[in-house]
């Protein structure tokens, strides 16, 4: 692989070769192309999709594709899209951080499934991992039919080697691998944790930003495409798949990170979650969370998501008479977060970095005790900044089911709802 290098702009029309004179002039698939080379188109949308939402690569690589043994079942257990068909708790859930392994465990063997909704078949909904892992994918790769994965660090640096270049990321910065991109991982500190949500639906985007204008949240210039890398490797390797819900494991005689070149706007990316530009009141009240999305996948009902991806970074609040922090809210959306660095405004303690909440659609939730007093009476002529933070929500229209390993598993707080037992009935009417 080459240096690490990038292009920047969300959804750009990319062109990049390792090797000078890889990409053909004016047509895609030639006779001969340059090389030596096998030409492949990567297809992330239907042939007829308009214009400004189609996907689609062409891939000018050593070996195509298609080169590799039978797919049999592989058994990842932890790893699924089995979100049950049974009664769903309306209870408020949170886990403490997912241990590193004991055993050596790469990304893939790493991966837990906490929650999900719909199905790859159905084109819908989401699946929410966390992963944990102690060792770099070796000799292997793997790749998701299923979804886009949209992985989100919160210990330990990751190296993403893909098919059309290698990506690395860092806590506060996010990764995004189309569906179908084969790539492996690899643990630059040794140990790396995080989170992942595999989208079902609409390819992420950027949302419209309307009355806010054409500046602010996560600006286009700041998302990262990798230029191509290519590896050319010969041995007994193994090739995963997820497909349908299921794992499967093919034989292979080659890197499949062999593309020398292409071009398109079907690619891997990342971005710095810092860089957000964030939008909020000067005035008074307390704006809705969607000002603080990164991007989306829409649905087929205008307005609503299929899932959004939603962060809380450092702001500054200066809104007047008004309760800062969120407020106690009951939601249609079903909303599972996480911290990924620093404290949550909302929660006093119990919600650490790698932790993670579940509220589903209508479970109230907000404010602890402990911050529910702290705000109350905090001096509202002094603008509270909020530093040294990062949390981030996965928020869907559909309710998330937890699968019974995360409600099961022992880092489940099961005594979440204790947090809320300190509020008070302090009401009291005037008397006549």
């Amino acid at each position: 692989m080459s240096e690490l290098r990038y292009m920047t702009g969300f959804g750009n029309e990319c062109a990049t070769e390792a090797v000078p004179g890889t990409l053909p002039e004016g047509r895609n698939s030639p006779q001969r192309v340059a090389h030596g080379l096998y030409a492949e188109q990567m297809s992330g949308t239907a042939f007829t999709a308009p214009r400004g939402e189609n996907r689609r690569s062409w891939l000018y690589r050593i070996r195509p594709g298609a080169m590799h043994g039978s797919f049999e079942s592989y058994s990842q257990p932890r790893f699924h899209n089995d979100f049950g068909n049974g009664p769903v708790t309306p209870d408020q859930l949170r886990w403490n951080p997912l241990p590193i392994p004991e055993r050596p465990a790469d990304f893939v063997d790493g991966l837990l499934t906490m929650a999900g909704s719909g199905s790859a078949a159905g084109q819908h909904g989401v699946g929410i991992h966390l992963y944990a892992a102690n060792r770099d994918m070796q000799g292997r790769w793997f790749y998701d039919a299923d979804g886009e994965l949209l992985i989100v660090p919160q210990q330990g640096r990751l190296r993403i080697a893909t098919e059309m270049g290698v990506i690395e990321v860092e806590p506060q910065q996010i990764a995004v691998i189309p569906r179908g991109i084969r790539f492996a991982v690899t643990l630059p500190d040794g140990e790396a944790r995080g989170y992942v949500c595999e989208n079902f639906g609409a390819l992420l985007k950027l949302p419209d930003l309307g009355p806010i204008g054409s500046n602010g949240l996560a600006n286009p210039r700041d998302f990262e495409t990798p230029v191509a890398a290519y590896e050319q490797a010969e041995g007994s390797f193994e090739l995963i798949a997820k497909f349908q819900g299921h794992l499967w494991r093919a034989p292979i005689g080659h890197s499949p990170l062999d593309v020398v070149g292409w071009h398109g706007n079907y690619a891997p990316y990342r971005y710095d979650l810092r860089r957000f530009n964030t939008i909020g009141s000067i005035s008074y009240d307390h704006p809705d969370p969607s000002i603080f999305l990164v991007l989306h996948s829409a649905s087929d009902t205008p307005g609503t998501s299929n899932l959004d991806f939603v962060i809380f970074p450092p702001r500054i609040l200066a809104m007047q008479d008004t309760f800062r922090p969120p407020w106690f809210h009951r939601n249609i959306a079903s909303e599972f977060m996480g911290l990924i660095h620093g404290a949550y405004d909302a929660k006093a303690d119990g919600f650490v970095p790698g932790g993670s909440s579940l509220h589903n659609s209508f479970t109230g939730h907000g404010p602890d005790a402990a911050t529910f007093e702290k705000a109350s009476s905090a001096d509202l002529s002094k603008p509270d900044v909020i530093t040294d933070t990062m949390a981030f929500m996965f928020e869907t229209r559909a309710v998330l089911r937890p699968t019974q390993q995360a409600l099961d598993a022992v880092h489940r707080q099961r005594d979440y709802q204790q947090c809320w037992q300190g509020l008070k009935a302090n009401f009291a009417p005037p008397s006549n």
